[in-house]
């Protein structure tokens, strides 16, 4: 392996920084996306059983048909694997989100409205400040599937730790294989540092 990184280490490292760019970039996007949606269903209750299950559909599909149905619209490269990296983020995102907005103690809510409070009053300083941690967890699990899924993103041109871990199973290259491993772990676990210290600067103080 370290012979191989004598070699490849400029490989190496273009690979990791193209693919810290494509999932860093999609879950910005897949956070946004998702949490329009849940304001919108957590204001309108009545629609999250539909959202849901149109949600769980999209990501029962699997994403190499995904690829194939975005090209002829988007073509090859990092904008169709965006599209589908967000889109299946999406699922897991407002599962958690909503989720957590809803384990939120009511009588807490309820004594926030006879202080005066207004529904949007509530929701940022009450639901919002105690669901962080099911927020958190959601976005740790689309993070760690969307650094995973992107690997595959290669086949359609979209670059990243996928051009190694594909040129290893080609050329049967173990060197290659445990690099690409352990790069992509190594994004997973630098992920979830990163947002357990945001989670603890963002925690409420007692």
């Amino acid at each position: 392996m370290i012979e191989y990184y004598q070699e490849a280490s400029g490989k190496l490292i273009a690979a990791t920084v193209e693919h810290l760019q494509l999932a860093g970039f999609s879950l910005l996007l897949a956070i946004i996306a998702a949490s329009l949606i849940t304001l919108l269903l957590h204001f309108v209750p009545r629609l999250q059983a539909l959202s849901v299950y149109v949600l769980s559909l999209l990501y029962a599909v699997p994403s190499f048909a995904f690829f194939a149905l975005l090209i002829p619209l988007t073509g090859l490269g990092r904008t169709t694997a965006i599209i589908v990296l967000v889109v299946y983020a999406q699922y897991s995102l407002v599962r958690t989100f909503l989720a957590g907005l809803s384990q939120v103690d009511a009588s807490v809510k309820e004594a926030a409205v006879g202080m005066g409070m207004t529904p949007w009053q509530v929701f940022w300083k009450i639901d919002l400040p105690l669901s962080l941690p099911a927020l958190f967890a959601g976005i740790r699990l689309a993070g760690t599937s969307i650094i995973a899924i992107a690997t595959i993103a290669v086949t359609i041109n979209a670059g990243g730790l996928g051009t190694i871990l594909f040129d290893g199973l080609r050329t049967m290259s173990l060197p290659k294989l445990l690099w690409g491993i352990l790069l992509t772990v190594g994004i997973s676990l630098l992920l979830h540092l990163t947002l357990y210290l945001v989670e603890e600067l963002l925690k409420p103080s007692n």
